[in-house]
């Protein structure tokens, strides 16, 4: 139940949203929130957000049966875990659908949040602000007001220098 109070919370403050939008790891969060928007708004769209180099959830959603992770590799190490057996259902019923995106696109998004939001976010964090910048994301219809959860303040500064990122 906790992990769907970022979901009531932006609903309360901007209940005409049309979709949402979370990181994917173990799923956790994307399932509280799937539970909590659709409590509170039946008719809201769903959506994932994972990296390309850890998509069991993408490719689980697309084979209907949970897929466990094999061999991940993402900058977005807060989302390296396996969808857990709990999980899995509430958001294979819930989601419409999970957009992936590249370590590249993840980097571009915290770069953005840390140049308009003056905030610094992890990686996992932003991967669904990555996902919503992409053209197939953007290309959807009916998708005017959309919500982004995101999560995680647990950055490395000293990794991030090394890899070239700040």
């Amino acid at each position: 139940a906790g992990q769907g109070t970022a979901a009531l919370e932006l609903l309360e403050q901007v209940p005409d949203l049309d979709a949402v939008v979370a990181p994917v790891g173990g799923g956790g969060l994307m399932s509280g929130t799937c539970l909590a928007a659709r409590g509170r708004r039946p008719d809201i769209r769903l959506f994932g957000a994972e990296p390309a180099g850890a998509d069991d959830a993408r490719r689980s959603l697309a084979a209907g049966a949970r897929i466990p992770q094999t061999c991940p590799d993402t900058l977005a190490d807060g989302l390296l875990t396996s969808l857990g057996e709990l999980t899995w259902p509430v958001l294979r019923d819930h989601l419409e659908d999970i957009s992936t995106v590249t370590d590249e696109e993840i980097v571009r998004a915290m770069r953005l949040v840390w140049s308009r939001m003056k905030q610094l976010v992890e990686p996992s964090g932003a991967v669904p602000v990555a996902a919503v910048l992409t053209d197939g994301f953007r290309a959807l219809r009916g998708l005017s007001r959309v919500g982004v959860v995101i999560s995680g303040g647990n950055v490395d500064l000293g990794d991030l220098a090394r890899r070239g990122i700040l």
